[in-house]
C-alpha cells in the first residue's frame, strides 16, 4: 500500500521536474542578485550624510538671512532718504492782489496747488475779493495760514461815486473800450474782467485775428452767459482792424491755425484752389462739402481773394 504513494503519472511527474527547477532557479538568483545590485548599506549611509546636512541648513537659515538683511539696511542707510519726504518751497511773501495773481503766484506764496485752483475758478465765475477778510473764505486755507498773508493782501479802492445824501458806495469805472485794440490793464477796468479774463480775451483776438462783432466774446473759454451780458456793453469792434487770411497764398496749417476751421474744412479749401486755380470770392466755397454754411458765414469775413 505505501507504494502506492511513490505512485505518479507521466503529467505529475512533469509537473514535479519543473517545479524543482523553479526552485534552483530562484536559489541560483537569490545567490547571485547582491553581485549584480549597488551596496545598499553605502546607498543608506549616503542618504543619511545627505539628509543630515539638508537639516543642518534648515537650522542656520533664519540666521543667515537676518545676517542679510541687516547687511541690506546697512547698505540702504548709507543713501540720503530724499526719496521718501518731498520737501516743499520756501514760501516768498510779498504784496499781492488777490483779484490779480496767477495761480503760479499763490503757490509762490505758500498755497496748495488745489487752493490756487479754487481761487482762479471763483475769479472764472465772476467772484471778487472786495475786502481782505474775503480771502478767508476761500475753501482750504486755513486761518494760520490767512493770518500769515493777511499783511500782504492789497486789493486796491476802487472808484468811488459818491452822493451827498447817500452813504459812499463802491462801484468800477463806467468805460466803453474798442475789443481789437484794448489791452489786458484796460480789460480789467470793467467790472467782471479779471487777469485770467482778460488774458483769454487777448489770446483768443489773436487766434482769429481780431473781432468782428462783440457776440464773440462768448466764444471765449470759460465766459458764461452772466458775465457776458455783464462786460457786453462795454465794448465796440472796429471790423476793419482785423486781419484777414489771404486764400490763394495760404497754406494747410495757415488756414487750420483759425479757430472756425479743422484739418479736414483747412484741406478741402487748400484742394479746391488746387484744383480751380485762383479763388475769387467766398461763393466758391459753397461748394465745399466739409464747409457748412454756418462755418462760411463766421469765416467769411476773416478770407481774403486777392
Amino acid at each position: 500500500m505505501w507504494k502506492e504513494w511513490f505512485y505518479f503519472t507521466k503529467g505529475q511527474r512533469i509537473g514535479i521536474i519543473v517545479l524543482l527547477t523553479l526552485i534552483f532557479c530562484l536559489l541560483v538568483v537569490d545567490w547571485a542578485l547582491p553581485y549584480f545590485l549597488p551596496d545598499t548599506k553605502q546607498s543608506s549611509d549616503l542618504f543619511d550624510h545627505q539628509a543630515k546636512a539638508f537639516l543642518d541648513s534648515l537650522q542656520t537659515l533664519p540666521t543667515n538671512r537676518f545676517d542679510s538683511y541687516s547687511s541690506y539696511q546697512t547698505t540702504r542707510n548709507q543713501y540720503p532718504k530724499t526719496y521718501e519726504k518731498k520737501v516743499l518751497p520756501t514760501p516768498v511773501l510779498s504784496r499781492f492782489n488777490p483779484n490779480e495773481l496767477d495761480s503760479a503766484g499763490f503757490v509762490k506764496l505758500g498755497l496748495k496747488p488745489y487752493i490756487a485752483s479754487n481761487i482762479l475758478k471763483y475769479r472764472v465765475k465772476g467772484g471778487k475779493f472786495r475786502k481782505t477778510e474775503d480771502f478767508a473764505k476761500v475753501w482750504g486755507i486755513t486761518p494760520e495760514k490767512f493770518n500769515e498773508l493777511l499783511p500782504y493782501i492789497a486789493i486796491p479802492t476802487e472808484i468811488a461815486v459818491v452822493a451827498p445824501s447817500q452813504p459812499t458806495r463802491i462801484v468800477k469805472k463806467d468805460v466803453i473800450l474798442e475789443l481789437n485794440s484794448t489791452d489786458t490793464t484796460q480789460l480789467q477796468q470793467i467790472r467782471g474782467i479779471g487777469s485770467g479774463y482778460a488774458k483769454r480775451i487777448i489770446a483768443y483776438r489773436k487766434r482769429l485775428g481780431g473781432f468782428c462783432n462783440v457776440a464773440q466774446l462768448r466764444e471765449v473759454w470759460g465766459m458764461t452767459p452772466e458775465i457776458y451780458a455783464q462786460i457786453a456793453p462795454h465794448f465796440t469792434v472796429n471790423a476793419q482792424a482785423i486781419t484777414k487770411i489771404i486764400v490763394n497764398r495760404a497754406s494747410v496749417e495757415r488756414l487750420m491755425s483759425h479757430p472756425y476751421l479743422n484739418f479736414s474744412k483747412a484741406k478741402a479749401i487748400y484742394e479746391l484752389r488746387r484744383n480751380k486755380g485762383k479763388l475769387t470770392s467766398s461763393e466758391q466755397l459753397k461748394t465745399v462739402a466739409e464747409v457748412d454754411p454756418t462755418t462760411l458765414s463766421k469765416i467769411e469775413p476773416y478770407l481774403s481773394f486777392q
